[in-house]
């Protein structure tokens, strides 16, 4: 099964239309559609991009105590 992917976006009479699919004509395909909810206005992509990361023991373990072969 070969997948293509493309990104639209629904006519005013609600109408999709999809042109240069790499498909033979007369070839059976298998049409999914998703929606996309849009994102919130002002809203980050990556809110914490750029934020600093403090390690307090970062060569600690971690859940030794839970460990069943250490018991």
């Amino acid at each position: 099964m070969q997948t293509y992917w493309m990104e639209t976006i629904i006519s005013q009479n609600r109408v999709l239309t999809i042109r240069g699919v790499p498909f033979r004509a007369g070839e059976k395909v298998e049409v999914i559609i998703l929606s996309r909810p849009p994102l919130r206005e002002g809203a980050e992509r990556y809110p914490l991009r750029g934020q600093s990361v403090l390690y307090l023991a970062p060569f600690d373990g971690i859940a030794e105590n839970e460990w069943n072969a250490l018991k």
